[in-house]
């Protein structure tokens, strides 16, 4: 998950399109170009100093095979320490068949209560970056807040594994959460998604790859700014003030590329690896989406919001006005970012107590 000190991590890049308006030049119509708008302008105000203080401070990182190493030790280093409650522990659990073992941590396992509900939680990172002792702090107050057990997954990560490998390692956990719920105290109807970017695409995928196999049944997905098509800045160009900060085009394009094996944007991507070039959702779990304004991702998410509305999924969709990527995370105590906060708990808590009710 994003931080104040991962924040410098990501890098940033203003992108820039060429965009015509119809107009007249003695009597004739001719293209006028429109007055830029300026991303800063569109930004929450609260959210503005630290942003202003990165621009000026850090430089901007390409990233790049060669640059990876770099960007996964500065992610490591802003982990925050571990809560001393609740209690958490590290599984090795078996992996896919013919794939290695996965690792997960287990929050907030309580003996001899009634079963509960539970979070399979999946990490951002550009599918590139990230693990899972970087959120264990903001995961042991979610599984305090909501009374639920949370396991998160240590997947594998691009472009040393390639799609369908995080799926597996993803749905791996999902199964052996399923399959232990008694010894962990959950209900097996309970059992919510939940990720933030990268790892909102993940829950994307994973709830699509549930629904297909049929053997895990999904309460609710949960998904902050999730990274959800391959084609965002790629073949498919963005307004050049959304995703101007924290995470860009040629970032996307760099994150989708390593988990594809192949450029992102091209016409043949892996089955189901892409959640927004899936042709049918019907059937999926209820639905959380938000994300910020000007964040690169809302165009594709509200996109995707729409589909899964269109086939019959109930849907809940928060656009957080002047949001860049991971706003939420990087200045939590902004108004814009406890309301954030407090719409995706609501519909994850009225998610998890609906299931239980059916």
């Amino acid at each position: 998950m994003l931080t104040r000190r991962a924040f410098g991590v990501t890098g940033a890049a203003l992108s820039g399109l060429s965009l015509l308006r119809p107009g007249t030049l003695f009597g004739a119509e001719t293209s006028v170009p429109p007055t830029p708008i300026d991303s800063m302008d569109l930004v929450d105000p609260e959210l503005k100093p630290l942003l202003h203080a990165w621009l000026m401070q850090a430089p901007r990182v390409a990233w790049s095979e060669k640059t990876l190493p770099d960007m996964r030790a500065r992610s490591a280093a802003s982990s925050p320490p571990p809560l001393a409650q609740p209690r958490f522990f590290r599984r090795t659990i078996p992996g896919a068949v013919g794939a290695p073992a996965v690792d997960v941590v287990v929050i907030g396992v309580a003996g001899g209560a009634a079963p509960r509900p539970a979070v399979l939680h999946i990490h951002g990172g550009g599918y590139v970056v990230g693990s899972v002792a970087e959120s264990i702090a903001p995961l042991q107050q979610l599984s305090a807040a909501h009374g639920c057990v949370v396991v998160s997954v240590d997947y594998r990560l691009a472009p040393e594994t390639r799609f369908p490998g995080s799926l597996e390692d993803n749905y791996a956990a999902l199964r052996w959460l399923h399959a232990n719920a008694p010894e962990l105290g959950v209900d097996r109807q309970r059992i919510g998604l939940l990720g933030e970017s990268a790892g909102g695409g993940h829950v994307a995928a994973l709830a699509i790859a549930a629904r297909d196999r049929g053997d895990v049944p999904i309460a609710m997905q949960v998904m902050f700014y999730p990274m959800l098509d391959d084609r965002t800045g790629s073949t498919r160009a963005v307004p050049a003030h959304l995703g101007a900060y924290v995470w860009d085009a040629a970032a996307n394009r760099f994150g989708w590329s390593a988990l594809l094996g192949v450029p992102a944007g091209t016409h043949s991507v892996p089955r189901g690896a892409v959640p927004a070039r899936v042709g049918n959702l019907r059937g999926l779990p209820p639905a959380f989406i938000g994300v910020g304004s000007i964040d690169l991702f809302v165009e594709e998410d509200i996109a995707y919001a729409r589909r899964l509305i269109e086939a019959g999924v109930p849907t809940e969709l928060y656009v957080a006005p002047g949001g860049y990527h991971g706003f939420d995370i990087i200045v939590p105590d902004a108004r814009i970012s406890k309301r954030f906060k407090a719409a995706w708990n609501d519909a994850l808590s009225r998610g998890l107590e609906t299931s239980a009710a059916t």
